[in-house]
């Protein structure tokens, strides 16, 4: 081992090309790595959602953003609008799901905000 490799950074974080650097394998362990506490993550979740990795490692990502926000800027894409809806969950969200039920163009998109916003009437009864 020469001198270089041991001062190469350990973690992905540290790395200058960023996480899309790493290959898939190794980008969605860090992804499925990060913990509940990661809330300084979302800039580089974001970087990963709005990357051309494949449809599963960009909804990974999507997945553990901590703003859902954030997410609203991804609505029109099909892959991420499915996650962006099943986040959202608050009475103030429904005139924005109600939104994109009838505007988004992807199939997968409509069904989900139709399921969350049945998933929010039902709890709403329950209160």
């Amino acid at each position: 081992m020469d001198q270089n490799d041991r001062r190469r950074p350990s973690s992905p974080f540290a790395i200058s090309g960023g996480w899309l650097s790493l290959n898939d394998d190794d980008l969605l362990y860090q992804i499925e790595s990060l913990g509940d506490e990661a809330h300084d993550k979302d800039d580089a979740l974001v970087e990963v959602v709005r990357s051309e990795r494949h449809f599963f490692i960009r909804q990974e990502a999507a997945k553990k953003i901590h703003n859902p926000d954030v997410l609203k800027a991804f609505a029109g894409d099909r892959h991420i609008g499915q996650i962006l809806v099943r986040v959202m969950n608050r009475n103030s969200d429904v005139a924005y799901l109600e939104r994109l039920r009838s505007e988004s163009r992807h199939l997968e998109v409509r069904k989900a905000a139709d399921a969350q916003l049945r998933h929010i009437a039902g709890t709403l009864k329950k209160i």
